[in-house]
């Protein structure tokens, strides 16, 4: 094992993969909520998160998840401040949900997809 002073956790998140029916119309729905476009065709794109995660768009043949809760959520380090800047996006958040570890709210996002915005809870160790 190789010693180094990096204190991170030695494992990341490198891909999460979420089927849509349009690709480009949920890139742009992903770069409006601040994920990087890294490659996009008409049946796959990525998307970078922070940390260097990236998210893998899959073009599916699917009926419309309307309503249903994406089986992935995102992070922002200022929730109240990010839900202003996605309603003045036209993304339509619902008011801030308080819970026991972290608060969220909900935008709804292609293909019928609902996407969870969360606080963070990063612990204070580097990650």
């Amino acid at each position: 094992m190789i010693t180094t002073n990096d204190r991170r956790p030695p494992v990341a998140v490198g891909h999460v993969q979420l089927p849509v029916k349009d690709i480009s119309n949920a890139v742009v729905f992903f770069k409006r909520i601040g994920l990087r476009p890294i490659f996009e065709n008409k049946n796959i794109a990525v998307l970078e998160l922070r940390g260097g995660t990236h998210l893998i768009l899959e073009k599916k043949r699917m009926q419309d998840r309307k309503g249903k809760q994406a089986p992935v959520d995102f992070m922002v380090d200022d929730l109240k401040e990010s839900r202003v800047k996605y309603a003045r996006n036209g993304l339509k958040p619902t008011s801030i949900k308080k819970g026991k570890v972290h608060s969220s709210f909900y935008i709804p996002g292609p293909s019928g997809w609902i996407f969870k915005i969360t606080s963070t809870h990063v612990s204070n160790f580097p990650v």
